[in-house]
């Protein structure tokens, strides 16, 4: 029997609340439960509209979010290449909103919480919806972050609702979340409350205000907004749609942005019972897609195990940090101490003098200063005193004195193993004698460093990405000696700093540079043998990696592999192992030493750059590496994403990855595996033929391109057994 999830209660002015409450989750969602609550709840309300009983409609939320939207359990069980099956379901959930839409009494969404996705198109499909003030709430259609588009109803009516332009815009193709005051004006909410205790009682004054309202499509002489796709005004932007997605997705396979668009375009050529019907036939061939499939998996399920690591951390940890001294006021460290700031701990940011150490927090005062830019009025103010504090808590400074009572140490200083732990030693007189420390590194070994500390079970790498502020990722390396407390320690400052953690065990590049470093090698390989580089730049975003190969090792600066090339190999001879050239080392060379071109910071590298903008491939790069080596495109692309997942499956076997779900979380999220695959480990299940048919085309790239290509024992032996890459979940 389903568990009822709507609370219905009628009052004595006939105004019907429906409280969406599923007693069995923390959040609502369309699960079956609720699709047959809601159908009960609305012919209900038919039955007691026919005997005059009711006079309007509310919906609104018992929990502290609105609605969480589709049951994504629910939607991945959705058998491949089926969508009859997610057509089905759709009907189910919109029938009976619509049937309340149009049944001629007023209906009110009164949100005191996040709407997004499905519980936005609940919304959508009221005639007001009212939202409470709270910056933290968030309102919008982000399906097609997860592979999908909103399939309840919510291209159709955003479209009626905005314009096709402004829904696409602002709405559809980027899955943007608005604040109440963004949704306010971009068009999704009509008004806004200051408190949640006013919202139903705004409510039932709108109700009583407008006893015959309608949705404005079902108006006679509806014209939507921006006009049609028939119209002339409109007809003529058409094709900077598909221009627009045409770049923004450079051939990337990703599908549900395209099926959006059309969806759109399509249904808003139609009355809006057929373009429910475009929506709803897209939406079915999006969900049984494999692409789908692998983003919610990746996208949600892999997040909310990461997340869940710094939530389950932070109940075992005595006290939070109030206080945390950055080592370095360089781009990393200044960068490290403003996001730290931002989540209210107090920061020591040091440097060898003064003058550094004000210029590392001049990072934070811009970062500041384009926040107030970016808001008016009284939440320009709100941006103003909010900055003005998070400034406060940042103490620039050259005196290790100034680090005392510092509960936690991120360095952020040189890759130089003696700096580091000089730095170390310096404050180590100052700081809390049980203080944790951090080191921000991104290829020494952490057992290595730890050496050269008094205290190495409390130590343990933190590794960032550049823009800190911006990259929601942190390594988390444990060394030989670091201990359980110490990773608790870790993933609780993680999770306070709102960013998503892997957790990985020591070795050279740990398991993010390791992996990055054979894509950018393989990229400068393939130029080294002659192929265009602007072949290998196409593969790459045809692949759907965030920035091609070649730009990447500009942004890098080409002098960073060699450094790192050069200690690697420095280390392996130490420990008498074997080196093995890369096609990409002689390439790098002769850009250095031979051309003095090593990347966009020094204004020259695979690129020419005019004022710190990229302008064009160094027309240099066919002189003097050939270029005219075609290869099949589909091998370059597969060059590039074979070659990290086999060098995962290398992190894997080493014991250096822990879990699947991290090394796809961290490939995705740290070095721009593309999102497409849902991360490193999962293209593997998922390619063409499984496993058995991934080893397959492994072995067709190593016979053209060399041994590097060859699948590990393990993969041969998990492929011979159909075994597979993804982890069961409870």
């Amino acid at each position: 029997m389903a568990t009822n999830t709507i609370n219905y209660s009628i009052d004595d002015d006939g105004v019907v609340t429906l409280e969406l409450d599923d007693p069995n989750q923390n959040a609502n969602t369309m699960n079956e439960n609720y699709v047959s609550s809601m159908e009960n709840a609305v012919a209900k309300i038919v039955d007691e509209h026919e005997s005059g009983k009711v006079s309007g409609v509310i919906i609104t939320s018992a929990k502290k979010t609105f609605f969480a939207g589709g049951d994504l359990r629910d939607l991945l069980a959705i058998p491949l290449d089926e969508p009859a099956a997610a057509q089905d379901t759709t009907d189910r959930v919109t029938a009976p909103l619509r049937e309340l839409e149009t049944l001629g009494i007023p209906t009110v969404a009164a949100i005191a919480g996040s709407a997004l996705g499905g519980g936005l198109e609940i919304a959508l499909s009221c005639h007001r919806r009212i939202v409470v003030d709270n910056p933290k709430i968030q309102l919008g259609l982000p399906e097609v972050g997860l592979g999908l588009l909103p399939g309840g109803g919510g291209v159709a009516r955003s479209v009626r609702l905005l314009g096709v332009e402004s829904a696409l815009m602002n709405v559809l193709l980027e899955g943007k979340r608005h604040r109440p005051d963004s949704a306010l004006q971009v068009g999704i909410v009509d008004d806004i409350v200051a408190s949640a205790e006013e919202l139903i009682p705004a409510a039932k004054k709108w109700i009583a205000e407008n006893p015959e309202s309608r949705q404005p499509w079902d108006e006679k002489g509806y014209t939507m907004p921006g006009g049609s796709p028939k119209d002339r005004s409109l007809s003529s932007k058409l094709p900077m749609f598909p221009a627009l997605l045409r770049k923004q997705l450079k051939g990337a396979p990703y599908p549900a942005p395209i099926a959006i668009m059309s969806a759109a375009v399509e249904g808003a050529r139609l009355g809006f019972d057929d373009a429910r019907t475009v929506e709803r036939r897209y939406f079915g061939h999006v969900v049984a897609s494999q692409t789908a499939k692998n983003m919610i998996r990746a996208f949600f399920f892999d997040l909310q195990t990461a997340n869940g690591m710094t939530s389950q951390a932070a109940k075992s940890v005595d006290k939070p940090v109030d206080k945390l001294t950055v080592l370095g006021a360089g781009m990393m460290g200044a960068a490290i101490a403003y996001v730290c700031a931002k989540a209210g701990i107090d920061v020591v940011l040091k440097d060898i003098s003064i003058e550094a150490a004000n210029k590392g927090k001049d990072y934070s005062e811009k970062l500041v200063d384009k926040s107030v830019s970016r808001a008016s009025g009284e939440a320009a103010e709100v941006a103003r005193k909010r900055g003005a504090e998070l400034l406060s808590r940042i103490t620039p400074t050259d005196d290790p004195a100034a680090t005392a009572g510092s509960q936690a140490v991120i360095e952020a200083v040189f890759e130089d193993p003696d700096v580091k732990t000089k730095v170390f030693a310096e404050i180590a007189p100052y700081i809390e004698a049980d203080a944790l420390l951090c080191s921000n590194t991104s290829t020494l070994p952490i057992t290595e460093l730890a050496r050269g500390m008094d205290r190495p079970a409390d130590f343990i790498g933190l590794h960032f990405f550049s823009p800190v502020d911006k990259m929601p990722l942190v390594e988390i390396i444990k060394g030989e000696q670091t201990s359980a407390e110490t990773l608790d320690r870790a993933l609780s400052i993680v999770g306070r700093i709102s960013k998503t953690p892997i957790v990985v065990n020591d070795s050279r590049g740990f398991f993010t540079s390791r992996v990055i470093g054979t894509f950018t090698n393989e990229g400068v390989s393939m130029l080294g043998e002659g192929i265009p580089a602007s072949q290998i730049e196409q593969a790459s975003s045809q692949a759907g990696y965030p920035a091609p190969v070649l730009s990447l090792m500009d942004e890098l600066t080409l002098t960073l592999p060699r450094k790192i090339r050069e200690e690697t190999k420095a280390a392996a001879q130490r420990e008498g192992k074997g080196w093995v050239e890369s096609g990409a080392d002689a390439v790098i060379d002769r850009m250095i030493d031979e051309f003095d071109r090593k990347g966009r910071s020094t204004g020259a590298g695979f690129y020419e750059y005019s004022d710190g903008k990229r302008t064009r491939l160094w027309p240099g790069l066919t002189e003097n590496f050939g270029g005219t080596s075609e290869i099949p495109m589909r091998d370059a692309i597969d060059r590039l994403l074979f070659i990290e997942a086999i060098e995962t499956v290398k992190c894997l076997d080493e014991g250096v990855l822990e879990s699947t779900t991290d090394a796809n979380v961290g490939s995705i999220l740290g070095i721009g595996y593309p999102g497409w695959t849902g991360g490193v480990s999962r293209f593997i299940d998922q390619y063409p033929g499984g496993l058995a048919g991934f080893v397959a085309r492994a072995g067709e790239l190593a016979e053209r391109y060399g041994e590097r290509f060859t699948p590990p024992q393990s993969l041969v032996a998990k492929a011979d057994s159909d075994g597979t890459y993804e982890e069961v979940r409870a």
